[in-house]
C-alpha cells in the first residue's frame, strides 16, 4: 500500500509536470525574459538535490511518525472517530489550513523567510518555480508537518493525498498560463489559480505579502489577507513585476541561490 501511493504520488507529479509546462508553451499568458531551457536547468538541479536529501533524511522518519500517530490513536481526527472519505476529505481541509498559516509564518518570520525567500527570488514565474524551495525550507516544513499531524491525525492515505494534491495545485497556480474570465471567476472563489498566486509573487509587497493559500482559495478572504492584482494581458512583457526587488542578478546563481539564507543581510523581511 505504501510503495503503491508513493508511486502514485510521483506518476501525478510527473504527470502534472508535463500537462502544464505543455499548456503554458503553447498559451503562455505572460512573455519569457530568458531562455526556457536555462529555466528548466536550474530548476531541475534543485528538485534533484531536494530529492535526494528528502529521500535520505526526512522520507522514512516522517513515513513512520505518520504510522505511529495512527497507531496511538492520536490526533482530532482520531478522536472524531472519522475514517474513509470522510476523514480524507476533512483531512485535506485541515490540513491545507495548517499550510496556510505555515505559509504566512514563512512571510512573517525572519528566520523562516531567510528559506522562503529563495522560493520568490524567482524573477520569472512558470511551473518549474514550484520546484525552487531551499533545502534548509524543506527541513523546517518538515517539523512543523509533524506537529500538524501529531494535532490532527490523519491516516497514511490522507496524507499522501493530501501531499499529491498540494504538489499538483503549485504545478497549477505557478504555471505561465491564465484561464478564461468566466472560469476563472468561479474557480478563484474555491481553488488558488495561477491568476491568484501570481499576485503573491508580484515585487510590489501590496500584493506579494498577501494570497498565501495553496490548494483551497478560501483561506485568504477569511483571515483578511487576499490581495488581488490586477488581470494580466496576454502575452504582456511584466519585465521586473515578479521575484524580488535585490539580487535579481544572482537569481539564477546555484551557489548564490543554496547559501543566501545564511548572508548577513538577509536578516530582514522582504520589503
Amino acid at each position: 500500500m505504501e510503495l503503491d501511493l508513493d508511486g502514485g504520488r510521483l506518476i501525478l507529479f510527473l504527470g502534472g509536470l508535463s500537462l502544464f509546462i505543455l499548456l503554458e508553451t503553447i498559451f503562455p499568458v505572460r512573455v519569457w525574459q530568458g531562455k526556457r531551457i536555462n529555466r528548466f536547468m536550474f530548476h531541475a538541479a534543485v528538485a534533484a538535490l531536494n530529492t535526494v536529501i528528502v529521500r535520505v533524511l526526512i522520507y522514512v522518519p516522517f513515513l513512520l511518525w505518520i504510522v505511529y500517530v495512527e497507531q496511538q490513536g492520536w490526533g482530532i481526527s482520531r478522536w472524531l472517530g472519522l475514517n474513509g472519505w470522510l476523514e480524507i476529505v476533512i483531512s485535506l481541509i485541515m490540513l491545507d489550513l495548517f499550510d496556510y498559516f505555515w505559509h504566512r509564518a514563512n512571510h512573517r518570520f525572519p528566520l523562516l523567510w531567510r528559506f522562503h525567500k529563495a522560493h520568490h527570488a524567482d524573477t520569472e514565474m512558470d511551473v518549474t518555480t514550484a520546484l525552487r524551495f531551499h533545502p534548509g525550507e524543506l527541513f523546517l516544513s518538515s517539523f512543523a508537518k509533524a506537529l500538524w499531524i501529531l494535532i490532527w491525525g490523519p491516516t497514511a492515505i490522507a496524507w499522501f493525498v493530501f501531499e499529491g494534491l498540494i504538489s499538483l495545485c503549485a504545478q497549477f497556480h505557478h504555471s505561465n498560463i491564465d484561464l478564461p474570465e468566466p472560469i476563472e471567476r468561479v474557480l478563484c472563489r474555491v481553488i488558488v489559480t495561477p491568476r491568484f498566486h501570481t499576485s503573491h509573487h508580484r515585487v510590489e509587497r501590496t500584493y506579494g505579502d498577501a494570497n498565501f493559500s495553496t490548494i483551497f482559495s478560501f483561506w485568504d478572504p477569511l483571515f483578511g489577507s487576499y490581495n488581488q492584482m490586477p488581470r494580466e494581458e496576454k502575452g504582456a512583457d511584466h519585465g521586473d513585476l515578479i521575484g524580488l526587488p535585490q539580487a535579481r542578478e544572482t537569481a539564477f546563481s546555484f551557489k548564490a541561490w543554496l547559501i543566501e539564507p545564511f548572508s548577513r543581510r538577509n536578516m530582514g523581511l522582504a520589503d
